[in-house]
């Protein structure tokens, strides 16, 4: 075999050190290359990037605020590009270089590829510090700044209570319709709900329109336009009203459109508010559900609401039987009753001594009526129901009916005169949309979003807040829509305040509301606010008999623990919470 030797490599001397090389256009070595040509020329060895603590995000060119963990992939990209020259070279790898994760310095090292002379490629690597500057990106500079807002969903229902929006607050911390609110301010007849996006406020009315029935109108605002780049800048406001008819309302339909509801009796109630109206005839059980959009064809408003509802006592019931006389969970019976405290042996009296001869004439009266109550009334049991006898309204359709098709009494609901009179700390408690404390305007304590108002109105809505929370005992479908909290530091508290009284007798049947610490007007003890059913407090009649005396209603509809939640899931706008005792 005869050995080929291979080609020679001839080899001259660098022009600069004299270093033998291969030889090259401009006959360097690779060490004096460098020093004659630096392709890192161009590129900043020091640049910074921004950093928003609020949401944890970066400015990624051109002005685009973006999440990127800690030596990240997104973190490197947006490092790489901060760099302006790094176009003109070719990058062939690029890493982090570790560093005290609270020296506000990233160090990144750069693997980059040029081509200096004719086939004359140069490879070099290099590092470039970063600084992390603080700062704020512009949605959380919106919510650090007060009043400063995109849109505005405005909530309102002409009522005189403000149960409804109790209600609706719980349907919203349920559903955690509240993350996206940056603030909530009550309003006369509502709240109003204030959004960063446009987006965020469209979702709010959608849920709304979910849960009650509602109609909106919107409407924006130029605030500012850029002729150069034809963009404008608006805010944007929802109205949203609420149907003015609540659970428990005596409703009488137009005649022309209870025709078309299936020829139902326009003498109707409320039963059942969702994302429309659900009505019933207690005289046949008919029922018919009202949609927004046909409510708001012929609006109409209600009759009389539970502030209107007089106590009776029954004397018996008679369930009917056949067809028709039992739908769902109502039960339709023939029932005699007669207001409460009837037969007494003395007569009623006004305050200058002369004797009420319209009250006394009807107050030993037993009134024949029909109710769809008659699977749970018994006789001896107290209800609750309007007295359409001595009562005018206001209503162009209640005119119009038949006097032999409006009854002298419409049942409404069971009370339990008997519970209300014992000091019973409730085992349960609810959850509120927190505030933002020092608005203007406040004098409310800390009740949270409803109620924050005070002034005159403040005792009313203790009042209405205490008639929710009975509407949720006695509801079970009601109290399921919503989040029941366990209490064990109010049923302390409940036990420890049973002897502070000073050995005093218990005897005045009212309720003690325990609030939070912002310094809601409590309620307790000694306020005589007599009033019936419809009212959260009920004076004791003479203070002759105490509360341990009083036999409580046996169906009295508890509230069981496996219906309660043990704690808070997550943080709504504060930490207030509804405490009752």
């Amino acid at each position: 075999m005869e050995f080929v030797p291979g080609p020679a490599v001839h080899r001259v001397l660098c022009a600069d050190c004299g270093t033998p090389i291969v030889p090259n256009s401009a006959n360097l070595c690779v060490a004096c290359l460098r020093n004659t040509v630096d392709i890192t020329e161009g590129i900043p060895k020091q640049a910074s990037i921004s950093y928003c603590r609020n949401c944890e995000r970066h400015l990624a060119p051109p002005a685009q605020w973006v999440i990127a963990r800690p030596e990240s992939q997104e973190l490197l990209a947006i490092c790489l590009k901060k760099l302006k020259g790094l176009s003109k070279v070719r990058l062939t790898e690029a890493h982090f270089i570790w560093t005290e994760p609270h020296s506000k310095r990233l160090r990144v090292s750069l693997t980059i590829q040029k081509e200096v002379l004719t086939n004359t490629i140069l490879e070099q690597i290099f590092e470039i510090e970063y600084l992390v500057q603080y700062g704020q990106c512009p949605d959380c500079t919106k919510l650090a700044a007060k009043n400063t807002w995109k849109a505005l969903v405005q909530v309102r229902q002409k009522v005189p209570h403000k149960r409804t929006f109790l209600y609706l607050e719980q349907l919203i911390l349920k559903h955690g319709a509240q993350k996206d609110t940056i603030s909530v301010k009550e309003v006369k007849d509502g709240l109003d709900f204030y959004y960063s996006q446009r987006s965020h406020a469209l979702k709010m009315v959608e849920f709304l329109g979910s849960v009650v029935p509602i109609r909106t109108k919107s409407s924006e605002r130029l605030l500012s336009t850029d002729t150069h780049t034809s963009t404008a800048n608006y805010k944007f406001t929802y109205s949203v009203e609420i149907v003015p008819i609540c659970k428990d309302d005596l409703v009488c339909i137009p005649l022309k459109q209870a025709r078309q509801m299936g020829n139902i009796n326009p003498l109707t109630i409320c039963t059942r508010v969702g994302n429309s109206l659900h009505v019933i005839d207690p005289n046949t059980l008919q029922s018919s559900e009202i949609t927004s959009p046909v409510y708001w064809r012929t609006p109409f408003d209600s009759l009389a609401g539970i502030s209107e509802l007089k106590e009776f006592t029954v004397l018996d019931v008679e369930p009917m039987h056949g067809a028709g006389a039992v739908k769902g969970k109502w039960v339709l019976a023939d029932a005699q009753v007669a207001l409460s405290g009837a037969f007494k042996s003395t007569g009623t009296y006004e305050d200058d001594g002369m004797m009420d001869y319209e009250t006394s004439a009807s107050a030993n009266q037993i009134f024949h009526t029909r109710t769809h109550l008659g699977a749970i009334l018994q006789p001896g049991d107290s209800v609750m129901g309007y007295f359409l006898s001595h009562t005018n309204f206001n209503s162009e359709e209640f005119t119009k009916l038949p006097q032999d098709r409006i009854p002298d009494i419409i049942l409404v609901k069971k009370a339990y005169p008997n519970r209300r009179k014992k000091t019973k700390t409730r085992n349960w408690k609810l959850r509120s949309i927190g505030k933002e404390a020092g608005e203007e305007g406040e004098t409310g304590g800390g009740r949270g979003v409803i109620g924050r108002m005070g002034g005159r109105d403040q005792k009313k809505v203790e009042q209405d807040y205490e008639l929710f929370l009975r509407d949720l005992e006695e509801d079970p479908e009601m109290r399921s829509a919503v989040n029941l909290y366990k209490a064990e530091q109010a049923m302390k508290t409940g036990k420890e305040g049973s002897g502070l009284a000073g050995g005093k007798s218990r005897k005045k049947a009212q309720f003690a509301m325990e609030v939070d610490s912002g310094g809601d007007a409590q309620m307790g003890e000694g306020e005589g606010m007599e009033q019936d059913e419809s009212g959260p407090v009920e004076a004791a009649a003479g203070g002759e008999e105490t509360d341990d005396d009083v036999e409580e209603e046996p169906d009295f509809p508890e509230v069981k623990l496996d219906e309660l939640l043990d704690h808070f899931d997550e943080l709504t706008l504060g930490d207030d919470v509804h405490e009752e005792e």
